[in-house]
């Protein structure tokens, strides 16, 4: 029995439309289950059956439960960030005294046409200078605010047999007429209850105003922004939770940047995930030779969404490799290691799967057609352990509203609980127990 509805996932999602806001609302979340917040700034004290969480720059977060006695780590990875725009520095323009935009530059790699002529607003976070404190507030404008209207077809007879879009001169959404001008500052002053002379920097972004849906003949279908990759966030979350027994430690990794290659101090490429569990196994007494034993036997799940095959180009699918929506979990693979899926991973992967019973399905690229890549072969560069690399099969990735399957989120749900319950031993090189 589904232990959640789709209206909730979308609930989180719209929860959370930057990524210092995911991070948040997993905080929130995870307070209400008993998790107790670390500092990596601070002392650790972690007890047996204790339940814990330390976030980094406020946009990344590992949360882990701590068994009385454990052997391994089991990790899910995926990550917070969306593709989208972020607002300058010097945040507007004021063209010919008649129209106020928003200076914008692109993070990743987006869909730019699905930006256009829908309402927008902002999120993110601001600095606030408090006496001799620096401090962090986050921002949600939650009102339409913004817009990016097309030109007409009229000036621009062709742009239906292809344009290239171009962020500097395409995509600046409009504000407001020139009275708006020197006026945006104060509105994310307002929200934030501050005053605008203190604050002392921001990350902001754009994002959609619109809500997600569930839609289709028996509502099987589901549309939202962000969906890569919170809907596997969002999984990964559940299935920690629902935990109620484990002989490893079960942690989730939920990163930021991923968008843009992961090589950030709060990044995959970054030392967090490496720090957290180097920490775990201090504050435990674990020396370096236990753990190296201990790494051997860990296992991480990559979990960042996949491509599934478009009804109207099936022929950018491969010819038999190819994932379908509500079909079942996605397994990742790359020849040249963009996924991490190797024979072993993939097989206890499966064998994780049928634990559940939740069905799952593949995923290679055509050979003439370049994939993406995510974060676990990043990772692997700061910790390395037998990894596979997941998703859930969604269209219309990187677009501002993306579709995917209503029932592979409980599919996720199923395995990443499977999992974290889960021993998985590796007896020699080659040879693997699951239990």
């Amino acid at each position: 029995m589904q232990s959640f509805s789709s209206e909730e996932l979308l609930e989180f999602i719209d929860q959370s439309p930057t990524c210092f806001h995911v991070v948040q609302t997993l905080k929130n979340i995870l307070d209400t289950q008993g998790f107790e917040q670390l500092q990596e700034s601070g002392e650790w004290v972690l007890k047996n059956g204790g339940k814990y969480y330390v976030t980094r720059n406020q946009s990344s977060i590992i949360a882990f439960c701590v068994p009385d006695t454990f052997d391994g780590f089991h990790i899910m990875a995926s990550h917070s960030d969306s593709p989208g725009f972020k607002i300058k520095e010097i945040p507007e323009l004021v063209s010919e005294k008649k129209y106020t935009r928003l200076n914008v530059e692109g993070y990743g790699g987006m869909l730019m046409s699905t930006w256009f002529d829908r309402p927008l607003s902002v999120a993110g976070r601001i600095l606030v200078r408090e006496g001799s404190e620096i401090r962090t507030r986050l921002v949600k404008v939650g009102r339409d605010l913004l817009m990016i209207p097309s030109l007409a077809i009229h000036m621009n007879r062709g742009v239906n047999e292809g344009y290239k879009y171009n962020v500097q001169k395409d995509l600046l959404p409009l504000y407001g007429d020139a009275d708006a001008a020197g006026t945006f500052m104060d509105v994310i002053a307002e929200e934030a209850g501050v005053d605008a002379g203190n604050i002392l920097g921001h990350d902001l972004f754009l994002y959609p105003r619109v809500r997600g849906s569930i839609w289709g003949k028996d509502r099987c279908y589901i549309s939202s922004p962000r969906l890569d990759d919170l809907q596997c966030v969002f999984a990964s979350l559940k299935g920690l939770i629902s935990v109620s027994s484990c002989s490893q430690i079960p942690m989730i990794a939920v990163m930021d940047n991923e968008e843009v290659g992961s090589t950030t101090k709060q990044g995959a490429a970054s030392d967090f995930l490496k720090e957290t569990v180097l920490r775990i196994c201090r504050e435990r007494g674990i020396n370096e030779t236990e753990r190296s034993r201990m790494m051997a036997s860990s296992f991480m799940i990559s979990a960042d969404n996949a491509q599934a095959a478009h009804p109207n180009y099936m022929e950018k699918s491969d010819a038999v490799n190819r994932p379908f929506m509500n079909e079942g979990i996605v397994i990742k693979y790359n020849a040249n290691q963009r996924y991490t899926s190797d024979g072993v991973s993939s097989a206890v992967f499966k064998m994780l799967c049928e634990k559940a019973e939740v069905p799952y399905q593949v995923y290679v690229n055509r050979s003439d057609i370049a994939g993406g890549s995510t974060l676990g072969n990043i990772s692997e560069t700061q910790i390395s352990m037998n990894t596979v690399d997941i998703g859930l099969a969604q269209l219309a990735m990187h677009s501002v509203y993306e579709t995917a399957g209503a029932r592979d989120t409980e599919y996720l749900v199923k395995a990443a609980k499977a999992f974290f319950e889960s021993s998985i031993k590796c007896r020699e090189d080659g040879v693997y127990t699951i239990r």
